[in-house]
């Protein structure tokens, strides 16, 4: 009789698909790497989100009420640390800390999320339109996944993280403040015990000079009395200009101006540099919330940050605007249409 049943003498071999574990493990990568950086928790980091988060809540906000000032707070910090930002919609928005995407054509499909709760959070699952999604610096690659500033940037980061861990071991080890004092000739068990009992003693350096070492050493034992410094010289190795160059470059990566952190810099440096800020960093990040809240709240969503933050010129606005309304004024008295006068320079009905 045959046994109707295959008897299996090996494992079947397991079929799986093509790229498909690689593109799972770079996708988790991505998102632990994302989630924080090697610098995110220096002052120069910290100051650069705190000004993300406290300009994004100082916006206007137009066509919506779930965007409130906590929300667009944090929204800011996680962008700026996480890359992107993530909100289940219910009565009011519901932060996440973690997720997972299902993606169709590149696009969200649906998610899996897990939702903070004192004692321990809770996981559920939610379509993509119930949720709001912001995601800046997205990697063609996967542009489901955000990435922070620092990630775009991690040599700087790296770069001030070595800095600051070998400046932090040096002046934990250096020999700060030690010397060579010469003192005159004793024994040798006298002499160290004097070395033993001087506190700060690192190693062997700092030493006890006697008549004998100096006479050895082609020295006059009564020239030259005066204690030799061993506290190493800082400045001939360039630490402190590299790591001033790269917190400026950590700055960039945020939209700041590093001329902001200048301790000499005047009112008009600083303004400028709070315009540059707002232009092109904050109000761009403002125009992707905004079209996000727009596609999953059900209708038009405006953010405006340049207002709130009086990023513009107060008196060059109402010199340009005297002009143009004494120019507008000459054109009609002319018998020129406004309106084509604008067209010819370039101004759109929408500006």
């Amino acid at each position: 009789m045959i046994w109707p049943f295959k008897r299996k003498t090996e494992p079947a071999p397991e079929t799986r698909a093509g790229g498909f574990t690689a593109e799972v493990i770079q996708a988790r990568e991505a998102y632990i790497s994302g989630a924080r950086g090697l610098a995110e928790l220096t002052a120069t980091a910290q100051s650069c989100v705190s000004m993300w988060e406290h300009a994004l809540a100082a916006a206007d906000v137009a066509g919506t009420d779930l965007l409130d000032r906590a929300a667009l707070a944090r929204t800011a910090r996680c962008l700026a640390l996480r890359g992107e930002a993530l909100w289940l919609i219910r009565d009011r928005l519901i932060p996440c800390i973690d997720w997972d995407v299902k993606t169709a054509d590149g696009r969200p499909t649906a998610y899996r999320l897990s939702i903070p709760e004192a004692g321990g959070g809770r996981s559920m699952t939610a379509l993509a339109a119930e949720v709001l999604h912001v995601r800046i610096g997205a990697d063609p690659a996967q542009p489901w996944i955000g990435t922070a500033p620092l990630r775009r940037a991690s040599l700087t980061a790296g770069l001030l993280h070595t800095l600051e861990a070998a400046l932090a071991e040096t002046f934990e080890t250096m020999p700060l403040g030690s010397q060579i004092v010469p003192l005159p000739e004793g024994s040798a068990d006298d002499m160290a015990n004097l070395r033993d009992a001087f506190r700060g003693r690192r190693g062997s350096v700092l030493v006890i000079e006697g008549a004998a070492q100096a006479a050895a050493a082609g020295l006059h034992p009564g020239e030259n009395r005066r204690p030799d410094d061993l506290t190493p010289n800082l400045e001939r190795s360039m630490a402190t200009d590299t790591l001033e160059a790269a917190r400026a470059a950590i700055s960039q990566a945020f939209g700041v101006l590093p001329a902001i952190h200048n301790r000499s810099a005047t009112g008009p440096v600083i303004r400028e540099a709070e315009r540059h800020l707002a232009t092109w960093t904050l109000q761009p990040i403002a125009g992707l919330i905004a079209e996000e809240a727009s596609a999953k709240l059900g209708g038009r969503v405006a953010l405006d940050v340049m207002r709130p933050l009086q990023a513009f010129d107060t008196g060059g606005r109402a010199r340009a605007m005297s002009a143009i309304i004494t120019a507008l004024s000459q054109a009609k008295a002319e018998g020129i249409d406004p309106e084509a006068a604008l067209r010819l320079v370039g101004w759109a009905e929408r500006e």
